[in-house]
């Protein structure tokens, strides 16, 4: 109900909605109108109760909250449900077991602080508490394990494309699934799977953006940094990721009827940093290690399967994500 209640007062912007209204609209008394306004004043919203007219909403506050996500979301949304924390150990790792206990597809978790989130290669993923979003999607494909591979790049389109709706922000692209801003990395995405030889039992999409941080180490500074860094402007991060799921849920619907991304390998394309660029092809990277082998090439886009063209002296090459990197030649992007 708090979440509808969100969707119809925010909708409504200046106007006034009367409790009576309200009342007809869920089917209840006033009592539990005002109960469930009462909690969400006591969230940080800032609702005006205005004599004889009704509630308004005045104000949001910049506070992970379940209801607001959802209220941002579309009715036909497959995230039906949200379930946000102060601290958790990692999304990734909660989700993984509600998906054993037999949670149904679509539920997210949204986290404002992470103590043990890990990102790609066994990397930990930690940042500064009450200024990001850290998020989880469950979902179960009904679909071979060997389909599942681009799942990560539709999380890349996602975010990147929600950031350029929210933000305002020329968001691009590092294959596979880096999202850079001003050549700089705000977010970074790791999906894991569990599954048998033709089944794939759920997967869970970790996400992780940098939104209001200002406080990247100087360490860091040169390859990674926040929206709030580059743009200067605060972001609402509740909407933010509300966004990144409803954009989600429009390319996973696509992928779903062809079990690739031929229906978004254009749209993919145009988000890449290094479309129709030179880059470095970088073979058998470790964590300390030099690469073994290294190739330079022109980037031409990815294919319905996910993997990334590249022009060489030899022909196309397909590359494969795993123990590959792609870079540009000069540095990160």
């Amino acid at each position: 109900m708090k979440s509808e209640l969100l969707r119809i007062l925010r909708e409504a912007g200046d106007e006034c909605v009367s409790g009576q209204s309200l009342c007809e609209r869920f089917g209840v008394s006033r009592q539990a109108v005002w109960k469930n306004i009462t909690q969400l004043k006591e969230k940080g919203f800032e609702i005006e109760s205005v004599s004889n007219k009704g509630y308004k909403l005045k104000s949001e506050p910049d506070i992970l909250n379940a209801p607001a996500i959802e209220s941002y979301l579309p009715k036909d949304c497959i995230c039906k449900k949200a379930v946000t924390y102060d601290t958790i150990d990692s999304t990734n790792t909660k989700a993984k077991q509600l998906a054993e206990a037999g949670e149904p597809e679509g539920i997210l978790l949204v986290a404002d602080e992470q103590t043990n989130g890990k990102g790609r290669r066994g990397r930990k993923w930690c940042s500064k508490k009450g200024a990001n979003i850290f998020m989880t999607l469950l979902i179960r494909p009904k679909t071979e394990p060997k389909h599942l591979s681009g799942i990560t790049l539709l999380a890349a389109m996602s975010v990147a494309g929600a950031i350029k709706d929210v933000c305002g922000a020329d968001t691009k692209i590092k294959w596979p699934n880096d999202i850079v801003l001003e050549k700089k990395k705000i977010c970074g995405i790791l999906t894991e799977m569990s599954s048998e030889m033709n089944y794939v039992n759920y997967a869970v999409i970790g996400i992780g953006i940098n939104v209001n941080d200002d406080d990247i180490p100087d360490e860091l500074r040169k390859n990674a940094s926040s929206i709030y860094l580059e743009t200067g402007k605060m972001t609402n991060r509740n909407k933010l990721t509300a966004k990144v799921v409803e954009k989600f849920d429009e390319y996973y619907k696509k992928f779903l009827e062809t079990n690739d991304l031929s229906q978004v390998v254009d749209k993919y394309n145009s988000m890449l940093i290094s479309m129709d660029s030179e880059v470095k092809v970088l073979y058998g990277m470790a964590e300390t290690a030099d690469p073994k082998e290294e190739e330079t090439g022109i980037a031409r886009g990815i294919d319905k399967d996910g993997a990334l063209l590249v022009e060489t002296k030899d022909g196309i090459k397909s590359i494969v994500s795993g123990e590959v990197s792609v870079r540009g030649l000069y540095g990160y992007v």
